[in-house]
């Protein structure tokens, strides 16, 4: 697959530029009952993401591309199905080419949903 099904592109669901750490990228997400948060990333040209941390932990999986993601200074590379865990309160920024596609869970509310 190149892109994310039509389902999971709901624009009732799509990440406003506000909430983004990086330019240019398309995201969408999914609340839990928990107040838990999961996002879909497309990055259509090589971007960097700025620093930032999370009062929560974070996991994440790369599907398609690469992303460098940047913890405390230590990089990880992420090629297709390879898997990352950053502990809360970790600084944490990176870099992905274009065409990645990232699937990250959130163990809190990352995301304010835009009302209309």
């Amino acid at each position: 697959m190149k892109d994310f099904p039509e389902f999971m592109k709901n624009k009732s669901n799509h990440i406003s530029s506000k909430e983004q750490n990086t330019e240019d990228i398309d995201g969408y997400f999914y609340e839990g009952a928990d107040g838990s948060q999961m996002a879909f990333w497309t990055c259509y040209s090589d971007r960097f993401s700025k620093k930032h941390t999370h009062e929560f932990d974070e996991y994440m999986v790369c599907v398609s591309g690469q992303y460098t993601a940047v913890l405390n200074d230590e990089e990880f590379v992420l090629n297709p199905g390879d898997e990352l865990f950053i502990s809360k309160g970790t600084e944490q920024w990176g870099k992905c080419i274009a065409g990645t596609r990232t699937i990250h869970a959130f163990g809190g509310k990352r995301i304010r949903r835009v009302e209309k």
